[in-house]
């Protein structure tokens, strides 16, 4: 049976939806240290509490007694955060794409924001030509939209049996983190279906186009959307055919302003053999020594070539690595906490983060991304 992993929003005025959510705000438990106590040397449970500054420096975190037991010690929350990061640090496609770019964005204080505000600004003012100057050009005033971005926790959970840890401890075995890995997995499996899958969330009074809700390259509103008339796959379409059509959804992007100078093109996962067949130009009788991969890749300003596996058959996306076009804004990684005790035996653990693609346009509609499908 798969694991569940679920999406918790924290809204504006103190709101929460999601059991994870609310438990955070009723319990002011917003600094995710709080959720993660140890056994400490002593046999007493403590907490890490960040102090400020370089969050990797260990001397800017103090460990705090508290009155409540602890479960596991600190090498064994070591070695489940190891396998969480570990995933964290795999291939993630679009996610990782946007953070080798450098489109992120920082919340300073991820569990305490729950929307960010954003602003965009319509087109204003009026250059003229005069011989002296003196005469007063067009002024009139930008119009500002105010946007706020819903900030969700995404959180799988798992448990730990308690007798079976004593019995590993006394038989001198690490912690088994089979769960937490997959739980990690999970987690990464839904910041890519945040991306390319037609999923969309939202927080406060929407209508059928709301800023105010976090959106993917598939069903974001503003998007440019092209016709596929002859899937790739389909053995009429030449590789010719397809280059053909991957500068036209360049064309599409300068057309709306969007000029690069980089693009990711993102296909599904059947499209992936066909496009590592060999290129055959205007003449078939003539072959050349590139794929179709390849002659994608020398067209100017095409970054690079993605396979998505969560990315629905015939469906390509050209993206512009450009901080107006899409960033990952980004508040807490993946970690372990601890949740709750249920009895004396099983001790519940949750992977989370705070992280949300932000699709964004001008007030035009005017978008980097170019949707091609049928």
């Amino acid at each position: 049976m798969p694991r569940e992993r679920n999406v918790d929003l924290l809204g504006r005025n103190g709101q929460g939806q999601g059991e994870v959510a609310n438990y955070l705000l009723s319990n002011n438990r917003m600094d995710a240290g709080t959720l993660r106590p140890f056994v400490g040397a002593d046999g007493l449970g403590y907490i890490s509490v960040f102090q400020g500054g370089d969050a990797a420096d260990p001397e800017n975190y103090k460990a705090i007694q508290i009155q409540t037991n602890a479960t596991l010690r600190r090498d064994e929350w070591k070695r489940l955060d190891d396998v969480v990061v570990g995933i964290a640090e795999s291939r993630l496609g679009g996610i990782q794409d946007l953070v080798d770019n450098g489109l992120t964005y920082n919340l300073g204080n991820a569990m305490g924001t729950t929307v960010l505000e954003t602003h965009d600004v319509g087109d204003a003012l009026e250059a003229d030509l005069t011989m002296d100057g003196v005469t007063r050009a067009q002024a009139d005033r930008p119009e500002w939209k105010h946007n706020y971005l819903p900030i969700p926790i995404i959180h799988a959970d798992y448990e730990i049996n308690t007798r079976a840890l004593a019995a590993s401890r006394n038989m001198g075995n690490a912690i088994d983190t089979t769960l937490a890995e997959r739980a990690a997995r999970k987690i990464n499996l839904k910041l890519e279906q945040m991306l390319f899958t037609d999923t969309s969330y939202s927080w406060g009074e929407t209508d059928s186009y709301s800023r105010n809700s976090i959106y993917s390259y598939v069903n974001f509103p503003d998007r440019n959307q092209v016709t596929l008339a002859t899937n790739w796959d389909a053995s009429a379409k030449t590789g010719k055919a397809i280059v053909d059509e991957v500068l036209s959804l360049k064309q599409s992007s300068i057309n709306n302003y969007h000029y690069g100078p980089m693009w990711m093109l993102y296909v599904p996962t059947a499209y992936e053999t066909i496009l590592d067949e060999d290129y055959v130009g205007a003449n078939p009788d003539t072959r050349t020594d590139s794929t179709i991969r390849e002659r994608i890749l020398k067209i100017a300003g095409i970054k690079g070539v993605k396979v998505v596996d969560t990315l629905t058959a015939n469906n390509v996306l050209l993206v512009e690595m450009n901080s107006q076009t899409v960033r990952l804004i980004r508040g807490m990684g993946i970690q372990n906490v601890e949740w709750q005790t249920e009895g004396k035996f099983i001790n519940k653990y949750k992977v989370m983060t705070i992280q949300v693609p932000q699709i964004r346009s001008d007030q035009n509609g005017k978008c980097g991304i170019v949707h091609l499908a049928a």
